[in-house]
């Protein structure tokens, strides 16, 4: 090297940090994950629930009828109920008093088909959802294929709208269990109870969700799907990963507000409806696939109780800002803005204000580009004008470069050469860092918008001209090609191409033609809103550049001396 690292164009390291971040957020979407708190010891081992089983292929001969117990409480043949509200359709079945579907009606998965939130390819390790988990001391009875008594409020049978109750019921004459779903009809909200006893004593029992949740048939859905508590003495939402709790499921309890299950858009929330009780949450793991993709993951799941009797309101739904408000306040803090939420929150309600006026959330990104890109030109422009001084210096730092050429990195010449450098800025009121603050100001908002796209479900599925998902990587036109990234690379080439250069080195300035491409490349897999937004920025910026490119020049009365070397100061 035959210039210090301190004498190298700022606008290429802000260039080259960006790229870097660039690899960040590429790696960080694909292999990192949150720290999850430490597994604690292993738990007691119990049973876990069973699926519902086939019908035998032959009917077996007939035995001799027994008498059931005192007491004893049971269906005499299994029986499925179909609840419809007008936001989703639950399946339950009175064999173990589970949901064996729950679809929502007003969300479609990439096949076009109401969402479905069970992994219905887990079930057969996991159970179903609302099954009975006792954890210390379960009674020998299988609860979760025991067939339970039901009672409905509803003159219809099997096919129920709401409003609607139903109670299940089952007792062996010393195990009583009940499970008692209310559903509404407007609302995503559903009231559940359960009660079991052995003999006169309750049994503390939690209510399970494992295996899975959410739309299955995203890419890598297993990493998306975490459990989650609400502390309020800390103030935050805490959330479990699957990974913590691959050896040995993780406990947490507290009197939290509420602790559910998620997946990147949707989320399964329980709220006790006894206030004071403290709630228990056990994170779970399981290697499974999903309908679509057999291929083993690593899901989480969940199981809630309160130590006794539980009486929840339970939340299914989508993780939808306003509705998440409407049920309790706290709820909302479910869609995690991460660390640039102070940017990425406003954002979101700036990006939702403005899709109030336009419809489509496509042109609603360009609008609040646009907005961003002029609140911050006058920073632009002074910058601007920061790097036409440096251009116009560069001939001098040539000079003193030269003349400090062929020294060793380590000679004590190289701070002389230094000093020289920064009197020469000073001298002529240059900032040295003026030329990348644009760059840097815009990193920022770069990762608050990939996180808006990330976690707000208001983008998921969200269509612009050809582009059909804004929260998703463009999809490929003729089997390989994407036009959002080209339109990005080819406009990051003609923006690069109107601003000024402020290094004279050769090798720099090649370096410099690159980082359109290298940006390209990072950007080509991300999603199709987040490549919008740079590339409207890229247009707002030659138009901004065309403007200043036209001011006058800055006046600069450069001291040359002989051979095009600089005079000395005067004293």
């Amino acid at each position: 090297m035959n210039e210090e690292p301190d004498q190298k164009s700022i606008q290429l390291r802000a260039l080259l940090a960006f790229a870097l971040s660039a690899v960040v957020l590429f790696l960080y979407q694909h292999f990192m994950a949150k720290n999850a708190p430490p597994p604690p010891p292993p738990a007691a081992k119990t049973s876990t629930p069973a699926p519902l089983p086939k019908a035998p292929a032959a009917t077996p001969a007939p035995t001799p009828a027994v008498k059931p117990p005192a007491g004893a409480e049971t269906a005499a043949a299994e029986q499925t109920f179909i609840v419809e509200t007008d936001n989703y359709r639950v399946h339950l079945s009175n064999r173990g008093a589970v949901v064996t579907s729950w679809t929502l009606k007003n969300y479609k998965d990439d096949a076009g088909a109401p969402l479905e939130l069970i992994n219905t390819a887990s079930v057969a390790e996991a159970g179903y959802p609302f099954s009975i988990y006792v954890r210390d001391n379960p009674p020998a009875a299988d609860l979760n294929q025991a067939l339970y008594r039901v009672e409905t409020n509803s003159a219809a049978a099997g096919r129920l709208s709401a409003p609607v109750e139903l109670t299940f019921r089952w007792s062996d004459g010393n195990v009583q269990a009940r499970k008692i779903f209310r559903f509404s009809k407007p609302s995503y909200l559903v009231e559940v109870e359960s009660h079991l006893a052995q003999g006169p004593a309750p049994l503390p029992h939690l209510l399970t969700w494992r295996g899975g949740f959410g739309d299955a048939a995203v890419s890598d859905a297993a990493r998306t799907v975490k459990t989650f508590y609400f502390d309020p003495a800390r103030g935050k939402l805490e959330h479990v990963e699957a990974s913590a709790a691959e050896k040995a499921p993780v406990p947490n309890s507290g009197n939290y507000l509420y602790a559910g299950i998620e997946d990147l858009y949707f989320a399964a929330a329980f709220l006790p409806l006894d206030p004071g009780r403290s709630l228990q949450l056990e994170t779970s793991a399981l290697h499974t696939g999903t309908p679509r993709d057999p291929k083993k993951q690593l899901f989480a799941g969940a199981a809630v109780g309160l130590g006794g009797d539980n009486r929840f309101l339970v939340y299914v739904g989508p993780k939808k800002f306003e509705l998440l408000r409407s049920v309790r306040e706290p709820l909302a803090q479910i869609i995690d803005f991460g660390f640039f939420g102070f940017i990425a929150y406003p954002l979101f309600l700036m990006l939702s204000w403005i899709h109030r006026y336009v419809p489509n959330f496509g042109w609603a990104i360009v609008v609040l580009t646009i907005f961003i890109n002029f609140v911050l030109f006058p920073l632009k422009l002074k910058s601007m004008k920061s790097m036409k001084r440096m251009q116009k210096l560069q001939p001098l730092i040539k000079n003193i470069n030269d003349k400090y050429k062929g020294m060793g990195l380590r000679d004590p010449k190289r701070s002389e050469q230094n000093q020289e450098v920064m009197a020469l800025y000073q001298k002529y009121g240059v900032n040295p860092i003026g030329g990348c603050l644009p760059m840097v100001l815009q990193l920022p908002f770069f990762f608050a918008f990939y996180t808006v796209l990330t976690v707000t479900i208001d983008l998921r599925h969200a269509g612009w001209l050809w582009v059909k998902d804004l929260s998703s990587p463009e999809t490929y036109m003729f089997g390989f090609l994407r036009v959002l990234p080209i339109l990005m690379i080819a406009t990051q080439f003609w923006y690069q191409k109107m601003t000024p250069t402020t290094t004279a080195d050769p090798a720099q300035q090649k370096m410099m033609q690159f980082m359109p491409l290298v940006m390209g490349f990072f950007f080509y897999s991300l999603q199709s809103g987040l490549v919008l937004y740079w590339l409207t920025g890229n247009l707002v910026g030659i138009g901004q550049q065309w403007f200043i490119n036209r001011l006058p020049e800055p006046e600069m009365d450069l001291e040359m001396g002989r051979k095009g070397k600089p005079k000395k100061p005067k004293n």
